[in-house]
């Protein structure tokens, strides 16, 4: 399809391709069967994509609905980086830690949570991932009061709050509440020095 000059190609301009910004390609799409030895034949729609500036290697997609759209598909496509970041900073700051296990009956090794119990697995990681939607929430909430400046390296530098960012300012809100003060007439006497207080939180707030 690539090599053949009957191809018919359409231009197409899709937002946030490969996490950029909007990117104009060439398009075309049809339908075929997938089949592999063993197994049924399964009826899909492929979608081929090239750059017309050559920056881009050609992409081919398969769907198993062939009443998609061409557009719709490389949509879905695109939406998987958000997808992917969502269940990535869930996994890494909110203890959704996964364990690979062997499951016979599929004859692979596959991806769960760290229970024995088949429901248990079946609910943490709704929770979780509601857990992440509030701390978001939550943080869109406290950064439009005040802009928050994010953590910074000197091999990573940032310019945006990430979602550990985001979870550091949710968890200093209670953290700084006049009850770790000895009395509520002078809010700035503490039994350590405020300066280390506020760093020990922020330390806290990022590793906890």
């Amino acid at each position: 399809m690539l090599g053949d000059a009957k191809t018919r190609w359409e231009r197409v301009q899709l937002a946030y391709w490969y996490g950029g910004g909007a990117y104009e390609l060439e398009m075309t799409s049809g339908c075929a069967l997938w089949h592999h030895h063993g197994k049924p034949v399964v009826p899909l729609r492929w979608v081929l994509v090239r750059d017309p500036v050559g920056k881009q290697k050609p992409r081919a997609f398969l769907c198993t609905d062939q009443q998609a759209s061409p557009q719709d598909i490389l949509a879905w496509f695109v939406r998987r980086w958000s997808m992917e970041v969502t269940f990535e900073e869930t996994r890494r700051h909110l203890g959704g830690e996964t364990q690979r296990q062997w499951v016979e009956t599929q004859r692979q090794w596959v991806e769960t949570q760290r229970q024995w119990s088949d429901k248990a697995i079946l609910r943490t990681t709704p929770c979780l991932l509601g857990l992440f939607s509030l701390v978001t929430l939550m943080a869109q909430q406290l950064h439009t009061r005040h802009q928050p400046t994010p953590t910074s390296t000197a091999w990573y530098e940032k310019t945006l709050p990430t979602f550990c960012d985001s979870l550091a300012s949710v968890r200093m809100v209670p953290w700084r509440h006049t009850g770790f003060s000895m009395s509520h007439s002078k809010t700035d006497m503490f039994i350590i020095p405020r300066p280390l207080f506020d760093r020990l939180t922020v330390a806290l707030a990022y590793t906890a």
